[in-house]
C-alpha cells in the first residue's frame, strides 16, 4: 500500500518548519532550501488537501471580532513603504532561470500546512525569503489561536500569492489591474492572503468570510502595531497584500 504523497509532504514540513507545535507558537524555525531543489520557472504542485468552505454561518455562533473601521484605511501601507523594507531585507528580482542561485538572501519554501493552505499559484511560486516565511506562519498562528479559544471552529487562511518574476507580473498584468513592473513580490518578503476564501478543515462550528475576515484584519492590525510587517487592503483583488519587516521596531500611537 503505498503512503500518500501529500501526508509524506506534510509530516515532513512538521518536521522542518515545526508547523502547529511547540510550547511558543509565534517562534517559527525555517531552514533554507538548497539551490538545486528550486526551479522557480516550474510549475509547483500543492502537496496538500483543500476542503469545502463551509457557506452557511450559523447565527448563534457569531464570533466576536474589534470593530477597526474601514480597512482600506486601517491599511493602507503604500508599495513605496513595502519596497524600501523589501531592498533591506529581500532579494534581487529575479532575471533568468538561475538567478535563484545567487540571492544575497536565502530561498525558504511555503507549503501548506496546519498554519495556513497554498492554493495553486498560476502567477507566483511558493517562496520567500526566511523572515517573510516566519512572519507567514505567525499569521496563521495567531488565527488559528484566537479562533480557537473564541469558538473552537477549524479554519485556515488561504495563501494566493507569493513570489513573482518579472515575467509573470507581466503575464499577470494582463488580467489583474493591481499588478504594477514594481510588485514589491519579485523580493520575497511578500504574500497575498484571501480575505473572501478561507478553509474549513471539517469545523462543526460555521463562520460566515466577513466573521473570518474582520478576525485575520485583527491579527494582522496587531502584528502591524507591533512592527512585524506592512499591509494593503487590496479590493479588486479581495486580500491582504502583507510585507515583512525586520528588524522588528514597533509602531509609536
Amino acid at each position: 500500500m503505498r503512503f500518500p504523497i501529500y501526508l509524506l509532504s506534510c509530516l515532513l514540513f512538521l518536521a522542518v518548519f515545526g508547523c502547529g507545535g511547540g510550547a511558543d507558537s509565534s517562534v517559527v524555525k525555517v531552514e533554507p532550501v538548497a539551490p538545486e531543489d528550486i526551479n522557480l520557472l516550474e510549475e509547483d504542485s500543492v502537496s496538500a488537501y483543500d476542503h469545502p468552505i463551509l457557506e452557511m454561518p450559523d447565527p448563534n455562533t457569531r464570533l466576536a471580532t474589534a470593530r477597526l473601521g474601514r480597512l482600506d484605511e486601517v491599511f493602507n501601507d503604500s508599495n513605496y513603504v513595502h519596497w524600501a523594507e523589501a531592498e533591506r531585507i529581500g532579494i534581487e528580482p529575479l532575471t533568468d532561470t538561475r538567478s535563484h542561485l545567487q540571492t544575497r538572501q536565502p530561498l525558504v519554501k511555503v507549503t501548506s500546512c496546519a498554519d495556513f493552505y497554498v492554493e495553486p499559484l498560476t502567477y507566483s511560486r511558493p517562496y520567500m525569503v526566511p523572515v517573510g516565511a516566519a512572519m507567514l506562519h505567525e499569521i496563521g498562528r495567531r488565527f488559528n489561536d484566537s479562533l480557537a479559544k473564541r469558538s473552537g471552529a477549524r479554519y485556515r487562511l488561504k495563501v494566493t500569492s507569493v513570489l513573482r518574476t518579472p515575467e509573470t507580473v507581466k503575464r499577470l498584468k494582463r488580467t489583474n489591474r493591481n499588478a504594477v513592473d514594481s510588485s514589491v513580490h519579485q523580493l520575497g518578503t511578500t504574500v497575498d492572503i484571501s480575505y473572501s476564501r478561507f478553509v474549513a478543515d471539517g469545523t462543526q462550528v460555521t463562520h460566515s468570510a466577513e466573521e473570518l475576515k474582520a478576525l485575520l484584519a485583527e491579527v494582522l492590525y496587531a502584528m502591524r502595531k507591533e512592527g512585524k510587517c506592512w499591509v494593503k487592503y487590496e479590493i479588486k483583488q479581495p486580500c491582504f497584500h502583507i510585507s515583512a519587516r525586520y528588524p522588528v521596531v514597533p509602531l509609536e500611537e
